[in-house]
């Protein structure tokens, strides 16, 4: 059987992974780069009900306001003409070599200052759009040395950050709840908050946690050799899952990226399980990354959760946004404070 994907389905696709440009560490592009009104038009064909992007997917790092906003219009007019939304936006922290150490915790507090402005910058536009979901995948918080980073300090400016970001959506009064990306390692040797245990502990320290969760991704939580349902299910039951990325990867190694199911298919079938029967408000939307194909011509997309299959690529990440529904009630909230974004001198 064919399952046709909707719009009802409420898959949406990263700019970021339709646009992959089939490349590695280990070799130059395979693809040319694909226009961000072609790829929303062909989402839209697709059944897709929205698109997600990192800043720099949309416009380049450094451009100038003249050619960010160019390009924020010509999302814009796409998006109108194919009624689809942006339901996620998210920032680059990790591309630049400015972030080789980090954005939101570098060892440099001018890195640091830049990086909150980058993201700040990001949620204007995320509101803007009407995204209700920010991600944050700090993918160069962290170290390869364990004497090269202060990590309880590491934390504590992670968490004056998030508490500064909480603060700013708060006074701005966007609708926009946070959800943070955990990995274990790559790029970094070590990556703080690596898996969604140590995230949702993470949350409970930040002065406003009902307005951050988690993004778990299949592949980096089995690359810490962990249980990928049993994490969601804890997940729904503190009331964090607030985005999911679905993929595949085979055990302990890099982050393979493949398609959702491969690898583990039986917890693959259990996850589907849990989301669609087993958790709150029913099951959480999905962005989906091509893997490597030469043929210009193939599609750079399908559809859901293993589900979407173009013909001569494969989709592998997909991302859902889950569904707004009860938490358990917060431990207390530390006493509140001018907010920091008023006053960015308090950042060490």
């Amino acid at each position: 059987m064919t399952i046709q994907p909707t719009r009802e389905d409420k898959f949406s696709f990263g700019l970021w992974t339709v646009g992959w440009e089939a490349q590695d560490q280990f070799g130059s592009a395979t693809r040319p780069p694909l226009d961000t009104v072609e790829a929303v038009n062909r989402l839209s064909d697709l059944g897709a009900y929205g698109i997600t992007f990192h800043d720099n997917d949309l416009f380049p790092f450094g451009c100038s306001a003249a050619d960010r906003q160019r390009e924020i219009d010509r999302l814009q007019g796409a998006l109108k003409a194919t009624g689809m939304i942006v339901p996620m936006v998210t920032t680059n922290l990790f591309s630049h070599p400015v972030f080789k150490d980090g954005g939101f915790t570098s060892n440099d507090r001018g890195v640091r200052r830049f990086a909150l402005r980058k993201v700040l910058d990001n949620i204007d536009l995320a509101a803007e759009l009407g995204a209700e979901t920010f991600v944050m995948w700090g993918g160069r918080e962290g170290s390869e040395y364990d004497a090269a980073k202060d990590i309880r300090g590491a934390l504590e400016r992670y968490r004056e950050a998030v508490n500064l970001l909480g603060d700013y959506v708060t006074d701005k009064g966007y609708n926009i709840r946070f959800a943070i990306e955990p990995k274990p390692n790559e790029p970094r040797g070590d990556i703080l908050l690596p898996t969604l245990g140590h995230a949702l502990a993470f949350i409970e320290t930040l002065e406003r946690p009902e307005l951050v969760g988690i993004n778990p991704e299949t592949g980096h939580e089995q690359m810490a050799g962990l249980n990928f349902t049993h994490g969601i299910a804890q997940a729904l039951y503190q009331g964090k899952l607030f985005h999911i990325d679905l993929n595949g990867q085979r055990s302990i190694k890099f982050d393979q990226d493949l398609v959702f199911g491969h690898g583990d298919l039986q917890n693959a079938f259990s996850l589907v399980d849990l989301l669609e029967n087993g958790g709150p408000d029913g099951g959480p939307p999905t962005t989906v990354r091509a893997t490597s194909t030469t043929s210009p011509a193939a599609p750079r997309t399908s559809t859901a959760c293993g589900t979407l299959r173009p013909r001569t690529c494969r989709p592998t990440c997909c991302s859902r946004s889950a569904p707004r529904h009860s938490a358990p009630t917060p431990r207390s909230r530390r006493p509140s404070r001018r907010p920091a974004w008023q006053k960015s001198t308090n950042l060490p």
